[in-house]
């Protein structure tokens, strides 16, 4: 049985977490209430409801466009920073070489500069290749600030890594390759899963890094949405912010149907 002082502490730090949880969803929830407003300006309540907002918002090619050109760098950076990271996160901590400490502060130094230098300096060193404000300058771009997240997640889950069992592996048989897939990838997918998650996100919501090498014609949707409110602001920009929300809720929703959230949250045994 618990004592007073245990009933106050639970109370508080559920309290807490409540509190914490409204603070992160009431604002969503208002943006997607504004959407829905018949007004021709943003307020709280809405007044009435329509879908004229979102039927403008899926009319305009052009944010559709946006949409899917952020998807696509998000999902394609995600993947080279996955390829990049896991060995990187191997190499730092089982290789005897000197300056891997070095390394793994070069890998990390996007989470330090502010990524509108970082987008500067793209932009500057793409145009010495004569690749600025293309497409391929976006994708390095985001694979240069998301390979971090990769990296962190990789190495936490490794530094819990129990490395006789790959050596078991190699004892019974198993070719390197098959160890990887079959030992070490099962015990890191935790961290590399959450390390994923963290890299679309980060990837979908730039702005500072994006606007640099962004075009008329190559235009990712938050620098889309930026350009827009400079000039506007109506329940459009709702609907556009409301569309980005359902399908940040559709991924986990899948993601928790074919992989599980538990089982990403929870290390494999």
């Amino acid at each position: 049985m618990m004592t007073f002082p245990e009933r106050i502490g639970r109370f508080l730090l559920l309290a807490f977490v409540w509190a914490g949880l409204a603070f992160l969803t009431i604002p969503l929830a208002i943006i997607v209430a504004v959407s829905f407003t018949e007004t021709e300006y943003l307020t709280f309540p809405p007044q009435g409801f329509t879908l004229r907002w979102y039927e403008q918002f899926l009319a305009d090619t052009s944010y559709l466009d946006s949409i899917g050109l952020s998807a696509s760098i998000a999902v394609a950076s995600t993947a080279i920073a996955i390829l990049i990271g896991i060995p990187a996160a191997l190499a730092i901590t089982r290789s005897q070489l000197p300056g891997m400490k070095i390394v793994n502060t070069i890998f990390l130094a996007p989470l330090i500069l502010p990524t509108i230098v970082i987008g500067a300096a793209l932009l500057q060193y793409a145009s010495m290749l004569g690749i600025a404000r293309s497409y391929t300058a976006l994708l390095v771009g985001h694979v240069v600030i998301v390979v971090p997240y990769i990296l962190r997640t990789v190495l936490a889950s490794l530094a819990r890594f129990d490395q006789t069992l790959e050596e078991a592996s190699l004892d019974l048989g198993a070719s390197p390759v098959s160890t990887f897939f079959l030992v070490t990838l099962p015990i890191i997918k935790p961290g590399l899963v959450a390390g994923a998650l963290f890299a679309l996100i980060i990837s979908w919501i730039n702005v500072e890094l994006s606007i640099f090498n962004a075009t008329a014609a190559l235009m990712p949707i938050p620098v889309k949405i930026f350009n827009y409110v400079q000039y506007a602001i109506d329940p459009m920009v709702a609907a556009i912010s409301a569309g980005t929300i359902y399908v940040a809720i559709v991924a986990v929703v899948l993601l928790d149907i074919f992989v599980g959230i538990d089982r990403v949250a929870t290390p494999s045994k």
